[in-house]
């Protein structure tokens, strides 16, 4: 097992077909890239669910973000966020009011707390694929508005993934999206979006999570990208903090998100990051109200 405070090199992103403006062009993926990416996809998953059997009272983030990337490297896979533009951790660990990266600490999880754990692999760990996801876990005995929270940001991604499909518009995802946690009192975050992934971290298209249906850029089949709404009990607005990562909701509400990779077919949506079995402190809870599309394995026969 390698410590997280190894040096890696993060992967190059040089050599890229890239828009004016810099972003990269997103990648219509053969059957040969779309099965790599599933291979990453599922790694990526599976590691979730073994992160929800250490949650608990007490635990710190770093101990997450070491059991993270012992799980990742021990399988000739690359903790991608590790040295990703200077973030020094192999994972993402967004607590409370915490909306997005957050940096793995010596921090302790406490009974009600509501955390957020981002976990993205590149494997093989030279020359490979992306796969990214997250979930929101419930550490010990939540409230009634974490509870709230967390489970409408669970039905937005669900309705997110619902209308993908050929010849839908970006905006699409956003419009459904806004409208779940709108009626539920909850707001969107604005300035972190989804995004396309594959063979480099972040592409083209960019995934708003909230919009007008009708507008945007067109799916098209063979495309992936992640649908990960970031859902405030408060106001969508955010603050940076001085480390240059950690965002927070500006009014320290309550924040939570979940991810799911996704490709896009002829039939509709492909979640690559699907997970084989239930999350503990996630999914397995009494109150969780799962879904098919974004958690398959509660509803198998």
């Amino acid at each position: 097992m390698q410590n997280p405070s190894a040096r890696f090199a993060p992967p190059s992103e040089k050599g890229y077909a890239k828009h004016s403006r810099g972003e990269i062009l997103a990648e219509i993926m053969t059957a040969t890239m779309i099965e790599r990416m599933r291979e990453s996809c599922q790694m990526a998953a599976e590691c979730l669910v073994a992160v929800g059997s250490i949650i608990r009272p007490g635990i710190t983030t770093n101990e997450i973000d070491r059991f993270v990337h012992n799980f990742i490297v021990d399988r000739s896979a690359y903790p991608a966020p590790l040295n990703y533009k200077g973030f020094p951790k192999s994972v993402c660990t967004s607590v409370n009011e915490v909306v997005c990266h957050g940096i793995p600490e010596d921090r302790e999880l406490k009974d009600g707390d509501i955390v957020n754990v981002d976990v993205t692999t590149l494997y093989p760990a030279k020359g490979g694929y992306y796969g990214d996801t997250s979930v929101t876990f419930y550490v010990g005995k939540p409230s009634e508005e974490a509870i709230h929270l967390v489970e409408v940001t669970r039905e937005c991604l669900e309705v997110g993934i619902s209308v993908v499909k050929h010849g839908a518009r970006v905006g699409d995802i956003g419009a459904a999206i806004q409208e779940v946690a709108e009626k539920a009192g909850c707001s969107v975050v604005r300035d972190y979006v989804g995004h396309g992934v594959g063979r480099v971290f972040h592409t083209d298209p960019q995934i708003p999570h909230y919009g007008r249906a009708g507008t945007g850029k067109r799916l098209e089949a063979g495309m992936v990208f992640t649908i990960e709404p970031m859902i405030n009990l408060g106001h969508y607005a955010t603050e940076l903090l001085s480390d240059g990562w950690t965002a927070v909701t500006a009014d320290r509400s309550l924040s939570a998100q979940f991810e799911h990779t996704i490709l896009m077919t002829r039939d509709g949506a492909e979640v690559l990051t699907a997970r084989p079995e239930l999350v503990p402190n996630c999914e397995d809870v009494p109150w969780a109200k799962l879904h098919p599309r974004s958690c398959p394995a509660a509803f198998r026969s």
